[in-house]
This record gives C-alpha cells, sequence and structure tokens, in this order.
C-alpha cells in the first residue's frame, strides 16, 4: 500500500484528532478521579484505624490536609454552647502557635462555618467581609474550605482547610472533603462509644475498689480513699472533698489530692462559695476559668475547669467532691460531668456501707466492753474487796504483823481503784470527757516510762470539771508526765485526780531522781504555775519524803460548775 492511499481528508483527520484527544483527557480526569478515590480511601481507612478520641480527631485533620493538598488545617471541636471547646490544628509549627497565644474562639469565618452548619468556600479569606483578621505571628492564609462534622444528626465541629496547593478550592475538593467528613462522624461515634465503655470499666473498677478499701478492717481515711479513687474515673490534677468542720460550722477541705493538695487541705471554705453552695442543695455543676464562676479555693492552686458534685451518704449530704483542672488543659465536659456524678452516688453508698459496719463493731465492742465492766465489779471488785476486809481481821488478831498486812490491805484498795478507772473507760463512750482524755494522755506517755502511770479518780471528775477547766487539768497532767519521761529516770508514776464541792486537785507522784536544783528548762512548769494562778489555785513541786517528785495542782471550780454546799 502506498503513502497516498493511507492519508485522509483533513476533515476527517481533524475531528480523530479531537476525538483522541478527548479520550487522553478522559483518561487523565478518569486516573486522577481515580486518584482522589484512592487518596480518600487511604483518608478514611487513616481515620477508623484508632479508636482513642484524641488520636481520632487528629487522624482527622492530618487526612483533609492531605487530601486536598492544603498547607494548613485544623478541626474544631464544638460545645454545648456554640463556641469552639477545642481546636486542634495541623501544618503549623507548634512555634509559631506558641507565638499566637490562644487558640481561636470561634469568631469571623470560623464562628459563620459554625453558625452556617453548611460548606464555606473561599477564594481570599481576607477580602470576606466576615473574616476578623489574623492575630500576631499567624501565618498568611488565602484559599479557604470550612466543612462541618456530623455525629449522629448533631455538628460535632469542622474541618477547617486553607492555602490549597495549585490554587482554589473547588468542587470536587468540597465533596471529597465532606465524604471523609462523613467517614469522620462514624470514626467519631465509635470512639465516643468506645471512651464510654472504657469509662463505665473504670467506674465499676473504681467502685469495687472503694467497696473493698472501706470494708476491709483496718479502713482509715474514707474521703482520702475515695479521692485517691477518683484519678483512676476522670482525669483531674486536683481532687478535693469539702464536709461541714466538726460540731457544724463552715465547710472545710477536709481531704485533697494532686497538685496544690498541701496548700488546700484544711482550709475553710467561704459561705458564699456558690460552686459549693449548689452542690450541698443536690445539684451537680461544671465551671469554667471566667472568673465570675471560679470557686474561692482557686487562690490557693492554679485552677481552670471545676467540677463539684454532691457526696450523699445515707440519704443526707455529707460532703462536696470537686475535682479541678489546670487553666491550660481542656474543659470538663457534660459527659465527665455525669460520670462524676455516677461515681459519687455509687461511692455515697459504699461509704454509707462502711459507715454501718464501723457502727456494728463499735456497738459490738460497747457490748463486750460493758460484759467486762460487770464481771470485773461483780467478780473481781468483790473478792478484792473481801480479802481486803479479812485481812483487816487477821491484822487485829496478830498485831506483830499489823503492819505488813496494812500494807497489802493498801495495795488491794489501790488495785481496786485501778480496776474502777478501767471500768470507767469500758463503760463510758464520750470520747472527750476529762476521763477519757486523761487517759489518752497516760496512754500517749506510756512508751516512754518504765511503767504505765496509775490513774485515780475520785469525786464527779466528769460532772463538774469541763470545758476550759478540763483543759487546764489536762495540760497539766500532759506536762508533768512530760517532765518524768524527759528528766525522771522514774520506775513509777501516779496519777490522782479528785473533785470536791469546791477545788480541783490534780497530784502527780513519781519515784525518779527529783528536780534539779537549777532547771535549764522553766516553760512547763512555769506553764502550770500559771494556768493555777490564772484561777486562784496554787501549785507546787516538792521532793518526796520516800524520794522522788510531787506535783500538787489545786483550783477552786469555776463558778458556773461549783456546788453549792
Amino acid at each position: 500500500m502506498t503513502e497516498e492511499e493511507l492519508r485522509f481528508p483533513d476533515q476527517r483527520r481533524s475531528e480523530l484528532e479531537s476525538t483522541i484527544g478527548e479520550l487522553v483527557d478522559r483518561a487523565h480526569r478518569v486516573l486522577k478521579a481515580q486518584g482522589r478515590l484512592r487518596s480518600l480511601l487511604r483518608a478514611s481507612q487513616m481515620v477508623v484505624e484508632d479508636l482513642e478520641l484524641g488520636q481520632v480527631l487528629r487522624h482527622i485533620a492530618d487526612a483533609a490536609l492531605e487530601l486536598v493538598n492544603a498547607e494548613f488545617g485544623a478541626l474544631g471541636v464544638i460545645d454545648r454552647a456554640g463556641g469552639l471547646e477545642q481546636f486542634i490544628h495541623v501544618g503549623m509549627p507548634d512555634e509559631v502557635a506558641a507565638r499566637i497565644g490562644h487558640l481561636p474562639e470561634g469568631h469571623g469565618i470560623l464562628g459563620a462555618v459554625i453558625e452556617s452548619e453548611h460548606p464555606i468556600r473561599l477564594d481570599d479569606l481576607g477580602a470576606d467581609p466576615r473574616s476578623a483578621g489574623f492575630p500576631e505571628h499567624h501565618p498568611a492564609m488565602r484559599t479557604f474550605l470550612g466543612v462541618p462534622i456530623r455525629v449522629r444528626g448533631e455538628i460535632f465541629g469542622n474541618l477547617y482547610l486553607t492555602n490549597r496547593a495549585g490554587g482554589a478550592f473547588t468542587a470536587e475538593d468540597e465533596e471529597l472533603v465532606l465524604a471523609l467528613a462523613t467517614t469522620a462522624g462514624i470514626a467519631i461515634d465509635n470512639a465516643r462509644r468506645y471512651e464510654e465503655s472504657r469509662r463505665l470499666q473504670r467506674l465499676s473498677r473504681a467502685l469495687a475498689e472503694i467497696s473493698a478499701a472501706l470494708l476491709a478492717p483496718d479502713a482509715g481515711d474514707v474521703f482520702g480513699v475515695v479521692a485517691e479513687k477518683v484519678a483512676s474515673v476522670i482525669d483531674a490534677d486536683l481532687v478535693m472533698i469539702a464536709a461541714p468542720a466538726h460540731g457544724g460550722g463552715p465547710y472545710r477541705v477536709q481531704t485533697a489530692r494532686g497538685v496544690g493538695a498541701e496548700r488546700i487541705e484544711g482550709t475553710d471554705i467561704p459561705d458564699g462559695d456558690s460552686l459549693i453552695a449548689q452542690a450541698t442543695k443536690g445539684a451537680s455543676v461544671v465551671s469554667h476559668a471566667e472568673p465570675t464562676q471560679a470557686p474561692s479555693f482557686v487562690g490557693h492552686v492554679s485552677g481552670g475547669s471545676t467540677i463539684a458534685v454532691p457526696l450523699v451518704v445515707a440519704g443526707t449530704p455529707a460532703g462536696v467532691l470537686c475535682v479541678v483542672r489546670h487553666a491550660a488543659d481542656p474543659r470538663f465536659s457534660p459527659e465527665d460531668l455525669s460520670v462524676l456524678s455516677e461515681f459519687a452516688a455509687q461511692a455515697g453508698i459504699a461509704v454509707a456501707l462502711a459507715q454501718a459496719r464501723a457502727d456494728r463493731q463499735r456497738l459490738d465492742l460497747v457490748e463486750d466492753r460493758a460484759r467486762i465492766a460487770r464481771d470485773l465489779h461483780d467478780n473481781v471488785i468483790q473478792r478484792l474487796f473481801g480479802t481486803g476486809l479479812a485481812l483487816q481481821v487477821l491484822a487485829a488478831a496478830v498485831p506483830a504483823h499489823a503492819e505488813t498486812i496494812s500494807a497489802h490491805v493498801g495495795e488491794i484498795d489501790a488495785a481496786i481503784s485501778d480496776f474502777r478507772t478501767a471500768i470507767f473507760a469500758l463503760q463510758t463512750g464520750d470520747p472527750e470527757s476529762v476521763r477519757h482524755r486523761l487517759l489518752d494522755v497516760v496512754t500517749e506517755f506510756t512508751p516512754s516510762l518504765a511503767q504505765a502511770p496509775r490513774l485515780s479518780f475520785s469525786g464527779p471528775v466528769d460532772l463538774l470539771v469541763t470545758r476550759a477547766l478540763g483543759e487546764d487539768v489536762v495540760a497539766v497532767v500532759r506536762e508533768s508526765l512530760s517532765n518524768i519521761a524527759r528528766h525522771a529516770h522514774a520506775t513509777t508514776a501516779e496519777v490522782d485526780v479528785s473533785v470536791t464541792d469546791s477545788h480541783v486537785t490534780v497530784i502527780v507522784d513519781d519515784d525518779g531522781v527529783g528536780m534539779p536544783p537549777a532547771p535549764a528548762r522553766l516553760s512547763g512548769t512555769a506553764n502550770i504555775a500559771t494556768r493555777a494562778r490564772a484561777r486562784s489555785g496554787t501549785s507546787s513541786i516538792s521532793v518526796r519524803d520516800e524520794g522522788g517528785t510531787r506535783v500538787h495542782w489545786c483550783v477552786p471550780l469555776e463558778t458556773e460548775t461549783a456546788v453549792s454546799p
């Protein structure tokens, strides 16, 4: 075939070339579309490959940036009030973000995307009248694409993309990002469900640990156990429990754990603290870092978002459970408030069970002590008393041994006095009584002495020695035993507290080395004398004839408690 036979007419040749060009263009478009679809599939795979919500949000922003070849991207999470609760940026170096300062709050174009709930695509971001401008140090941004992310029909947040390589964002870019946003909504919903299941697991585990700890035989600080377990349920920098002070009065921080706990534990909370006041009335409240919402105790800690929920025990408000986050950390969400409220409700049940168990144990102990006291009184003391009477009869019948027998009778009388003191300690239920407090002082100093001091009472001590007078009596005994423990090198010590219708007398004897001729420390003995003079009484420290030292302190009864003759 010759070359001439292969020639086509010019018109047909032009049509053929045009058709081939269109086919090539279509092929390029198909390849490009296939490439972008593959990019969308890769982006979707990146979005759904993690279940941690924070990582999912970061993956979404990264995937959207790569999908449309943009320079900068961000994902803004919308709070219940319609503002930006969280803002995750990609493409911008951390040092640049640090120079800019605070993250966007949802104004300008970002706010327009939030309000419209529809995609917004701009060729020039700065030229739009809705733009609020850029803060200092902010990089230049021109083209813009904002797309909402919906989770179960509600707007969860928005994707923001700027500075597309190659020009303005196209309708195809918008469609691809919308498709990615749909996948992102599913991934976010799955991550939320996963996080909720983990929260429920942590809550169940923490409540089980609280119940086990509070019901243990050696359970200590109940509020402390609850506060320590809160950290396993909710992420917080500080956990505190405020409750009324002993005997009523303002709320006080009874327990604190975390950052700044040592500065706030034991401090009183003003009555005007609205956050605590609302929680004491049964409301679960969450405040943010605004000064008008800040609780009173943030002056002691660097606090931001705060949750306060009531801690109800056996149907009665027993305190307020508060958790605090640093101002730079994300604010507490409604889900956090719900979880902490549920935790407090279940923890209150565990505390009630622990208190009921402790009450039952105390009741059993009281009944056991009452039985022992009855046995001591009805059997031991009566037998000792009968033995003493028999010895006195024997002393009269055998005058040659009367002195020795009388000494043994004295020892029996002292033993009877000790038994009566023990019976009182077993029977009384008031830990604030003077007798109980003196028994505690004796117990406190027993390890420092050769043997436990003997403590005896006579007269209506608890009836007449009350309030400030009781404080003085306890202080005199404490200072006297302290001096014996430090200086006396004594084998025995005896404390006698007696009350008549007009005076209170405290006598503390020891068989030690006696007072030094020039004691180096006079503040303790001077305090004893000062307390006596303040009550128009007398005090003395003297050497006993049989060796050792005697402290004698005697004051008249207070006018309001004295017994009329």
